[in-house]
């Protein structure tokens, strides 16, 4: 006797099977939730039913996963916010709600963290203060850190280290400092 083939499956059941997945793996945002639907053929209307209801309930939660992700990603890897809001605006979460969970990560802490990553890469860095001075500094504009922030955390960091990093420490002009300070407006942009 043949076995009937299976009936066809509702795209609404197919749809929660394809979110239920993706966020076994880590939580998702809706964006991204939304892409996967759509990569897999879910009509628009079934995805934003299926997505709607999915936030009704809380299963996804864009706020939540913003304040985890800054959180984790900041403590983690230490990147600063501007890093911290690129990532988030990939990941399709809306502004306001990237700016509210970046708002919990402050000036204090953001600076107090650059300085321990300096701290801790300070100690196997070798070369000439200069040269491990540009790296350092390159390394915290990598992980989103304003040239200020990333200038006085480096400086404070060599100056530190001894009598000989000390002396260049003090040669670092603090008027270059300031200028660094204004290349970039709030936003991360250039200022004009």
């Amino acid at each position: 006797m043949a076995e009937s083939p299976a009936p066809p499956r509702d795209e609404s059941e197919v749809a929660r099977e394809i979110c239920l997945r993706q966020l076994a793996v880590r939580p998702r945002t809706r964006a991204e939730l939304a892409g996967a639907l759509a990569k897999r053929g879910i009509s628009e209307q079934v995805s934003a039913e299926v997505l709607d209801r999915y936030d009704e309930v809380g299963i996804i939660d864009d706020a939540a996963f913003a304040r985890a992700w800054v959180s984790s990603r900041h403590a983690g890897r230490g990147l600063a916010r501007r890093a911290l809001a690129n990532e988030l605006r990939q990941k399709g979460v809306d502004g306001e709600v990237a700016t509210e969970a970046l708002g919990e990560l402050d000036e204090e802490t953001e600076a107090e963290t650059a300085r321990a990553l300096v701290e801790r890469k300070l100690r196997t860095a070798r070369g000439e203060p200069d040269a491990v001075f540009r790296r350092l500094v390159g390394m915290l504009a990598r992980k989103g850190y304003p040239p200020g922030v990333a200038i006085r955390a480096v400086k404070d960091a060599i100056a530190a280290q001894g009598a000989e990093a000390a002396e260049f420490a003090e040669q670092i002009d603090a008027d270059a400092l300031a200028d660094a300070e204004g290349e970039l407006d709030r936003g991360g942009r250039p200022s004009e």
